[in-house]
């Protein structure tokens, strides 16, 4: 089965170059992984792509300092946790245009101030273009930072948390598609001067084994033909490698997730995958490539048993309008109206803006998971594990 691309302008020669060297036609994660993180025509390899309410995409860091202000009292609570006297990381992985590291420098410095002098910022950037604009933004940044690759992750300190704030959706992913009753791998053709998705090869051995363990993904004939999803084979390596970075700590994620009765729905028919410019989205992952962010939502099921395999311990998690709740956003808000009227604009930015943080249908619908990893037997046992504080404390 094709799907061939229209109403776009012809294919990039660099694509058709590759697309042509590799024989027509490449797995979808190639693609996927070229159009966003190739060094010169990628979207973000390129740093081309620009995060904000003016630029392609808005993320709650974007919006002001009061998404890292809520956050860091979580962070905080995890970092005092950790041997004392020991050095420490706050390791940020995707940093994006280095507003939330910088945010939560500072929060950091003025709220706990003898953490942020253990504390190193080690952001995790493999692409040149974005590690550019991070630089320029943090040359003021109140504690010491690094730039490593993902390759490098293991040298980063062997304590602290690991934030992955909007990262693990732009993991590049295989996109698969029922046809003649067996799930097939999808891939992306080059057909004339437009590309095509077209169900290739059928899925077996590894693959298909995961599935079948998994028990999420139906194997029969329940879902029509062209009917597809994703899988993230991204994710356990990624999760090594962020525990290889940790000897004990911790690791919030922050991202577009569903269960996966949801994520699977026959009515799912197209998966998740999105793609983003200009503060406009659309379904079709082909237009313009290197120009469009591209994502898919997360399976809890398969992060949580990737993070397992990886020796990471789930200790729960929920959604981000209920996570910003419990650590004071009400407050927030009911603290803006004691400030006087004179300062009436930028008031009801202020208030407008946190509610866009929890709203269920934008940004509130964040999924706040958190891991641990670790030994625990070396914690006083008058002092058991705590619970993350977003956890802890129910929803005002």
């Amino acid at each position: 089965m094709q799907t061939p691309h229209s109403g776009s302008p012809a294919v990039p020669e660099w694509l058709s170059q590759r697309l042509q060297a590799a024989g027509g036609s490449v797995p979808f994660l190639d693609y996927m992984q070229w159009v966003l993180h190739d060094p010169e025509h990628g979207a973000y390899g390129s740093g081309r792509l620009a995060i904000g309410p003016r630029g392609d995409f808005a993320t709650a860091p974007s919006l002001g300092p009061e998404f890292a202000q809520l956050l860091a009292p979580q962070l905080a609570q995890w970092l005092a946790l950790l041997p004392a006297g020991a050095p420490l990381a706050l390791v940020e992985t995707g940093p994006g245009e280095g507003q939330l590291a910088q945010q939560l420098a500072e929060a950091l410095q003025a709220g706990w101030p003898e953490l942020a002098r253990r504390t190193e910022l080690v952001l995790v950037e493999p692409n040149a273009g974005m590690a550019q604009r991070q630089r320029q933004r943090l040359r003021a940044c109140p504690l010491p930072v690094r730039w490593i690759d993902f390759e490098s992750l293991a040298s980063a300190p062997r304590q602290g948390v690991v934030l992955a704030h909007e990262v693990l959706d732009a993991l590049a992913i295989e996109r698969i598609e029922r046809r003649d009753d067996q799930w097939c791998r999808q891939r992306v053709g080059l057909r004339g001067d437009s590309l095509s998705l077209e169900a290739a090869e059928p899925l077996h051995g590894p693959v298909l084994k995961q599935l079948e363990g998994l028990g999420l993904l139906p194997l029969d004939g329940s879902r029509p033909p062209g009917w597809c999803t994703e899988l993230h084979p991204g994710l356990k390596p990624w999760l090594t490698a962020c525990g290889e970075a940790l000897g004990e700590g911790w690791l919030l994620v922050i991202d577009y997730a569903h269960e996966a009765r949801r994520y699977y729905a026959p009515q799912r028919s197209a998966g998740t995958l999105m793609a983003y410019r200009h503060q406009r989205a659309s379904g079709d992952p082909l237009q313009e490539p290197g120009m469009w962010d591209l994502t898919a939502h997360l399976c809890l099921e398969t992060l949580e048993a990737a993070a397992r395999a990886a020796a990471w311990k789930p200790l729960g998690g929920c959604r981000q309008g209920e996570a910003l709740l419990a650590l004071g956003l009400a407050q927030r808000l009911h603290g803006l109206q004691q400030q006087p009227s004179s300062r009436l604009g930028e008031l009801l930015q202020r208030r407008e803006n946190l509610l866009r943080l929890v709203d269920p249908a934008g940004l509130g619908e964040f999924r706040w998971l958190a891991f641990h990893r670790g030994p625990t037997e070396s914690w006083p046992s008058s002092r058991p594990q705590p619970a993350p504080l977003f956890l802890s404390q129910p929803p005002v």
